[in-house]
């Protein structure tokens, strides 16, 4: 279970390396003519998204209660997880599909949450609702803060928000190959001060990510950016929630392995 959280991490992470989801340039070469996104059609179709990855979370956590075993849920587990990686790398690169891949992502990535959470929650009660509640007010919190303009997104706050996310993702994709040998770092996956502390350093660094997502929206409002850039808006957010969920679930998990 630990590795393959460490590479579930790492796939809903990857996508905020060097911030490729939401970046600036995927605002380049469209035309005047093609203009359409708006504030409120980003925010309805984040909405869309988020009621997707409920209904199959809600209903994989279902399955899970029926049986109680590991075993019913493992496949969608790895079905939402490797199939939402998928569609997002597709997404990325087909921005103009994301009124579909996007979906397909939060569906997929449904399955993975819902089965992670409902294995969780039978060692860890009350672990998915806290996390859920963590994840959507450090959402409300942020939205607040930036839209307020406590923090200012400047060049040098992007260098350093894409620089320390991109070292999370090497390290957790260097410590998901080295697991196949055996080498563990115990320190950092264990309940310790140490261990701890890394994970609320990650949560923090997840939780900056939503900032640029916001600013990436605003300026793709301000651009005129096409219809379908409200989609691919969205879908953005909707990786940064899924790798801000996975964190926090983690540093819930360790706070609870020190009772």
């Amino acid at each position: 279970m630990q590795q393959f959280w460490r590479g579930e991490c790492a796939m809903a992470g990857l996508m905020r390396t060097s911030n490729p989801v939401l970046n600036e340039k995927r605002f380049e070469g469209f035309s005047t003519f093609d203009r359409g996104m708006t504030l409120q059609g980003t925010v309805n179709k984040t909405g869309v998204l988020l009621l997707c990855s409920i209904a199959t979370a809600a209903w994989t956590w279902n399955l899970f209660n029926q049986s109680h075993s590991a075993a019913a849920v493992m496949p969608y587990l790895w079905i939402g997880s490797i199939g939402g990686f998928v569609c997002a790398l597709v997404t990325t690169f087909k921005k103009e599909w994301a009124a579909v891949t996007a979906p397909a992502y939060a569906l997929l990535e449904g399955l993975a949450l819902g089965s992670i959470s409902s294995i969780l929650e039978l060692r860890f009660p009350g672990i998915a609702i806290e996390s859920v509640s963590l994840t959507f007010g450090t959402l409300l919190v942020l939205l607040l803060a930036y839209r307020s303009g406590l923090i200012p997104v400047t060049q040098k706050f992007r260098l350093g928000i894409v620089a320390a996310t991109g070292a999370v993702m090497l390290f957790y994709l260097l410590q998901f190959a080295l697991g196949f040998f055996g080498v563990h770092f115990s320190s950092i996956n264990g309940s310790g001060a140490i261990g701890i502390g890394f994970s609320l350093i990650v949560v923090g660094i997840a939780a900056l990510n939503l900032v640029l997502d916001f600013d990436f929206i605003e300026n793709g409002v301000r651009m005129g950016a096409p219809k379908y850039m409200e989609w691919y808006g969205a879908f953005g957010i909707m990786v940064t929630l899924v790798w801000l969920y996975l964190e926090i679930v983690r540093l819930l998990t360790k706070l609870r392995g020190r009772d």
